[in-house]
């Protein structure tokens, strides 16, 4: 891998930087090579400890007339101080960008730039899946003339009621600062405040500066200091004393409190403040998808996985607990089992964002999660949960912990196919003394769910899964952004048939600029979570699974993902059971280049145990007697939610789609 994406020397960026610049006064220069040469001037501490590194990994580009000649020269300008990537699909090299903050804990980040039209609405959904999980990522899509000179413009949206709009507009729900650079001055105020709204744990998400291509092209003299080196400082909210005092008030009633870990655990690198505060008042830890590995799977008060996708031990605490501290998440439905599992709680929420510390009516604490665990350290002195609560915790998360031993290490049979759980144990075994330092990637389907049951996270950062938008197409170019910024690990994507075929191009780039992965390709010939998600809801197998769609003549077509793979340039190999399996994860392992391997798997099978209700909306009215069934099932479920003292025990579990 070319190296110097990831790790520039410090000194040589800096005086790189300070080339051509006079030592004082203005400079003349393009909008464009203003904005890169402002990028490539930020720097951020190292997580070493000494110096400092680029806050910009690099730019993901693919050009367009809508970009090449402005962006394009500028980024070959200062190509070594600002690496360029090129990638195969704007999506996907948004997902990589986004991916790259993520294993960074958002303290680096890339940037994309992409041309006019389908380049730039094709960031629309990466943008709104940065949006929903709070990562940062710099979007930069050429735009019309600000002249209207050439109007329309090859590629241009015309809007009939408003000149100005442009396809970039698309972007403006999905990003948390748009901005138009309309002429080059206006950069003076744009960058900062972009860099402000990156840098910041509240206000964290996708920007967008829209670039017109003539204003791209367009000098000014900017002052010289604006392009000085800057080390940035990340803000995030100091606690209020008067709400860590609520808060302690609401914890010393508490008799069996539990705490929720969501990913701002990890954004603010609270995981040992987390495991001192767990461990000192005895309060057991359920993780949701963006909170796992927060604490090593095997610590005693490791509950396991949270809510729809959880395991048995987290969702009975959950439900029992009298307060719950959700630290760093957004509490979203697959977390409360759509409102359903913290039916007996007070909540806490500590959170950098008050928006999302406000969910599910509870007491914030707006604030840095590590600040807030230690700021609420000296006031909680002595005070400890119901030794017998925790005695419980202890013995569930064991009991948890042995299951998944089971499950994972279960025999096979040549006469059925393996599902989900036994290709994830194998994943885990082929590992062997490495396993910590592994870093697995999914994103969709019901490869998450299993996955947010059953892997063993050592530590933060291994477990990378893109659930709060759950999106179909993220894994590969996902794993692309996490080797990026982890070179060193092993970084193993798990994707199903169903994604790899939505989005597979970026095995290409992987291939490109030796980025290896291993990739796992599950084939369950569909999208299989979705096909039983409809049979729970009593729908009639229809449009999900290949052999229920409508075919022609020659039927479903039998895809050779292995052989795809060689096209694109990795190695490659199907193998047809566990065994295999473990064998060819060695030889993945010992390649020099991106490495996929695919296996069949059964579309039925799920693990059983664990999970919690979903609320998927049932037709009140069908002709199908399953689909009135399932709406009786509803209803109940419904009236349990509504009035949970008296028919708290109706919470079923159901699948885990």
């Amino acid at each position: 891998m070319n190296q110097r994406v990831l790790h520039h020397d410090a000194a040589s960026a800096n005086d790189a930087d300070q080339s051509h610049v006079p030592s004082g006064g203005t400079v003349r220069l393009t909008t464009a090579q203003a904005l890169v040469r402002y990028l490539a001037a930020q720097r951020v501490a190292s997580d070493s400890g000494h110096g400092t590194d680029p806050l910009f990994g690099g730019v993901f580009a693919i050009f367009g007339h809508g970009n090449v000649a402005g962006i394009g020269e500028a980024l070959h300008q200062h190509r070594e101080q600002l690496p360029t990537l090129r990638a195969h699909n704007e999506q996907a090299m948004a997902h990589s960008a986004i991916a790259y903050a993520k294993a960074n804990f958002r303290r680096r980040m890339m940037a994309v730039t992409t041309s006019i039209g389908p380049g730039a609405t094709n960031l629309v959904t990466a943008a709104a899946l940065a949006h929903v999980n709070r990562l940062p990522v710099l979007l930069l899509p050429g735009d019309i003339f600000v002249s209207r000179a050439p109007d329309p413009v090859l590629q241009q949206v015309e809007d009939f009621h408003d000149g100005g709009v442009s396809a970039n507009d698309a972007l403006k729900p999905v990003s948390r600062y748009f901005d138009r650079i309309v002429h080059p001055a206006q950069l003076l105020s744009a960058l900062p405040r972009a860099l402000r709204v990156l840098t910041d744990a509240a206000l964290c998400g996708p920007v967008t500066l829209a670039l017109p291509q003539d204003v791209q092209a367009q000098a000014w003299d900017f002052p010289v200091e604006f392009f000085a080196p800057r080390t940035v400082t990340f803000h995030s909210p100091a606690p209020r004393a008067e709400e860590i005092d609520a808060a302690c008030a609401h914890l010393r009633r508490a008799k069996r409190p539990l705490i929720v870990a969501g990913g701002g655990v990890l954004y603010g690198r609270a995981a040992d403040a987390l495991q001192r505060f767990a461990t000192t008042h005895g309060i057991p830890v359920a993780e949701t998808q963006a909170g796992k590995g927060s604490l090593a799977w095997n610590d005693p008060l490791n509950a396991g996985a949270l809510g729809v996708t959880g395991s048995p031990a987290a969702n009975a605490l959950a439900h029992d607990a009298d307060c719950v501290l959700a630290i760093g998440t957004r509490l979203q439905d697959f977390t409360t089992g759509s409102n359903t599992l913290f039916t007996e709680a007070d909540v806490i929420g500590i959170n950098a964002n008050a928006f999302d510390g406000l969910k599910h009516r509870a007491l914030v604490v707006e604030a840095d999660a590590r600040l807030a665990l230690d700021a609420l350290a000296e006031p909680l002195q002595g005070w400890h949960a119901d030794r017998a609560w925790t005695a419980r915790a202890h013995k569930l998360a064991a009991g948890w912990r042995d299951t998944v031993s089971t499950l994972t290490h279960a025999p096979q049979r040549d006469t059925v196919l393996p599902y989900e759980g036994d290709v994830i144990g194998a994943v885990q075994r082929s590992s062997a003394s490495s396993a910590s330092n592994d870093i697995v990637v999914c994103a969709a389907g019901t490869l998450p769910a299993e996955l947010h049951k059953l892997w063993r996270a050592g530590k933060p950062g291994a477990y990378h899964v893109e659930y709060g938008y759950s999106c179909m197409g993220y894994e590969i170019a996902g794993g692309l952004g996490v080797k990026l910024a982890r070179p060193a690990r092993e970084v193993i994507v798990m994707v199903g048939d169903g994604s790899y075929l939505m989005m597979n191009s970026e095995i290409a780039t992987s291939v490109m600029i030796g980025a290896k992965l291993i990739v796992v390709v599950l084939d369950n010939r569909g999208y299989g979570c979705i096909n039983r998600l409809q049979q729970a809801c009593g729908g009639a197998p229809f449009n999900n699974l290949l052999a229920d769609c409508m075919q022609g003549p020659l039927g479903a077509p039998h895809i050779d993902f292995a052989a795809h793979a060689r096209a694109l340039g990795a190695q490659a190999e199907h193998v047809a059971n566990i065994g295999e399996l473990e064998a060819a994860l060695q030889r993945a392992r010992a390649s020099d280049r991106t490495y996929v391997v695919s296996i069949d798997t059964d579309p039925a099978r799920t693990t059983d145990d664990g999970g919690w209700w979903w609320e998927v909306a049932v037709p009140e009215v069908s002709t199908r007697s399953a689909v009135r069934e399932a709406r009786a099932k509803y209803d109940a479920q419904l009236l349990a939610r509504a009035e949970p003292e008296s028919a708290a025990d109706t919470s079923a579990h159901t699948d885990n789609d």
